[in-house]
Parts: structure tokens; sequence; C-alpha cells
């Protein structure tokens, strides 16, 4: 009977959405990719993923599956945790060569970004930085050359899959670039929540914080936008129930589906805007190539009292949707206390080998950083080298 039940959910845990994109929401809805491959227009396409899941029995099934029905498919998995601009490069000499005409992403969000970025500078005459989210940057692209792509995710946390830009990494100057186009936003994604049971604990735990801190960034972020405000506040309910489930319980299908959905609209909330902890996360893990996930779950408290005069009202609506015991600005950094805790994510940069030597340099670069624009309380370069300072040792 419980069997019965467990697969009575997962049947309702099944959509065709088409929103941001055309969306195939459910387990098992990996085994349609031959056929969106053809209903993209896509014959010989090159899977783009990371070393490490491209070890795993499953991508060369997929390869194997999309053979069978006649679609040549190749791999490239070049790909940093920290994408680079030359892993695109690499991967678009891998597309050319091999004469593909689509890109199918798969994996987390730096495979994802990566895929991203791949299919779109196969067809751009120009150097990837010139495509950097500054003004009208993206009016330089070459929309017609952007190839087809297809995205699986892996992880519950970017949300990479259903945005239309790639985080990706200058070697040269040390900094994370946000590159854009509306074009890059996937043609297609299949969110089958299986393929992120394989997920370790702390991965897990670092992507679902990134989720997280994308919608509460979101909701904090200055200007109107109440249909973000409103996938956010969702989104963070999603979280806040299945995150410690999905942590613990590695197979619950169930929780694994509403954290994939919950990934997803925290990266169409962001679209309003985000803020500090992304500020200072772009930069250190361009600097000390850490993961993005986990470096927002650790900076995000000490972000959240520097912010409080600005986002009290807001952090108090949250804790009421989420129902938590004490509705204040103190009950709800007690309760991200307590959730960093149960997933067992360290309280300070210390702990994962981040010293406060570059203060100045990473200060500088968040002041810098796009994200910070959308923080509702406006830091100088100075303030976010002493807000990392305290970041690194804690308290």
């Amino acid at each position: 009977m419980a069997n019965e039940n467990i697969n009575s959910t997962l049947q309702q845990l099944q959509g065709n959405w088409s929103f941001p994109t055309a969306v195939t929401f459910g387990v098992g809805t990996i085994r349609q990719l031959p056929a969106a491959c053809r209903e993209e227009g896509i014959s010989k396409p090159l899977l783009v993923t990371d070393a490490g899941l491209a070890r795993l029995d499953f991508v060369s099934e997929l390869i194997d599956s999309n053979k069978n029905a006649g679609l040549n498919t190749s791999l490239f998995c070049d790909v940093k945790p920290n994408p680079t601009g030359s892993n695109v490069e690499a991967g678009v000499q891998a597309f050319q060569q091999g004469q593909h005409d689509g890109v199918i992403a798969l994996g987390g969000g730096s495979a994802l970004d990566a895929a991203k970025a791949i299919a779109l500078m196969v067809g751009q005459h120009r150097p990837l930085w010139d495509f950097e989210d500054v003004g009208d940057n993206w009016l330089r692209v070459n929309a017609d050359g952007i190839a087809p792509l297809i995205a699986i995710p892996t992880t519950a946390g970017t949300g990479s899959e259903v945005g239309r830009a790639s985080v990706i990494v200058d070697e040269t100057r040390q900094r994370k670039i946000i590159i854009f186009h509306p074009g890059m936003l996937a043609n297609r994604v299949i969110a089958d929540s299986a393929l992120t049971t394989g997920l370790p604990a702390p991965l897990t735990a670092a992507t679902g914080m990134d989720a997280f801190v994308h919608s509460l960034e979101a909701y904090c972020a200055t200007g109107y936008h109440p249909m973000a405000d409103g996938i956010a506040l969702q989104a963070m309910t999603l979280i806040s129930k299945w995150l410690p489930l999905a942590f613990s319980e590695g197979d619950n299908l169930e929780a694994r589906s509403h954290m994939l959905a919950a990934s997803m609209m925290g990266a169409v909330a962001f679209q309003k805007g985000l803020g500090a902890v992304h500020a200072l996360a772009h930069p250190l893990g361009a600097v000390y190539d850490k993961h993005h996930g986990l470096l927002n779950a650790i900076l995000l408290p000490y972000v959240l009292q520097h912010n409080k005069p600005a986002i009290e009202e807001k952090t108090i609506h949250i804790a009421r949707v989420l129902d938590l015991d004490e509705v204040s600005f103190e009950g709800f950094l007690h309760w991200i206390l307590q959730l960093r805790k149960t997933l067992q994510i360290p309280g300070d940069l210390q702990s994962i080998d981040i010293s406060a030597e570059q203060s100045k340099i990473i200060g500088e670069m968040a002041s810098q950083d796009p994200s910070a624009a959308g923080n509702p309380v406006l830091l100088s370069a100075e303030q976010y080298s002493a807000l990392f300072t305290t970041a690194v040792h804690g308290g």
C-alpha cells in the first residue's frame, strides 16, 4: 500500500509547462530525450556535461539511446566546477569539428552554463566577453547563429536550465562574467527528478541553499515585481519543507521533485535581481574556485544581519509564510542558522580554506558585481571587504 501511495504521488508530480520555456517535468521523462531532439530539429547533438557525470553509466546509456534512435551524439566534458572562457572555446571547437547541429546540456549549474555559452558562441564572430550583461551588449549577438539547446538538470540549485544567461570565469581578469542573451534560454527542459537522486548529501545541501538564496535575494531585491515575489515565496516554502528531507533521504523522489521545481522557480524569480550574497560569492568563486552554492549558504546570515534595517518587514512576512515559531527577523535568522546546521554547512569561510588576505580585492570586485545593484542596502567596496572579513572569521 505504501508503494502505491508513493507512485500515486509521483504521478501527480508530472507536467508539461511552458513557463518560461517548454518544460517536461516528472520522473522518467528523460526517456523523451530522442523525441525532444527531433522536435527541436537536432539530428547530431553535442552532449555537454562535466567530467564527474561523464563517468556515470546513465550518461553512456543516454548517448546509446540517442544513437539507437538515429541521433549521432558526441560527448564534451571539459567543464570546470566554475566554467571558464577556455572551457567554452574548447566546446565550440568540439561542436564545429563534429559538425553538430544542437546542444544537450546535462548536469548542474556549471555544465548548464557552459553548454548555454557554447550554444551561443558556435554562431558568433565576436569574443565571448563582448556579450557581457552590460547595457545593450546583447544586441551584438547574431541570434540566428545560436544553436538549439535542450537542458537536463541533475541538481536542484542554480535553475540554470530556465535562465537566459551563463556565469563564466574570465581567467585573465579572475572575474565571473555574466553572459546574456534572450536566445540562450533552452528550447526545451527535461526535468526528471530521478536524475538528481545520485547527488551526494553535501552537494544536495549546497545546491539547495543556492536555490533558497536565489529566492530570498530576489524577494528582498529593490524594485517592483510582484510576480517574481510570489514565485520566490512559494519556492522558499517548498525548500523549507523538502530540502532537509532530500538531504537526509537522497532517494526520496517526492522531495527531489519539489526541490527541482523550487530550483527553477528561484531562477525565474531572480529576474527581479539578486544582492550582496551573490555579489560576494561571484568573486570568491572566481578567485578561490569554491562551490557557488556553498559560498552562498555560508555568506547568507552575515548579509542578512547587515541588511536588517531594509529587509526586516520582508523577513517577518517570510517567517509568517513559512509558519515559523517566531515571526520576527530574529526568528527568521535563527531558522536559517538551524537549517544550515541541519545541512552540515560550516558557519564561516575559513572552514573551507578561505582567508581574509585578499579582502580589499574581494571588496572591490563585489561592489562592481552586477548583483550588487539589487541589494536593498547599497554597500561600498570597504563595506564589502569588512563583510567578507567577518564571514571569514565567523561571529
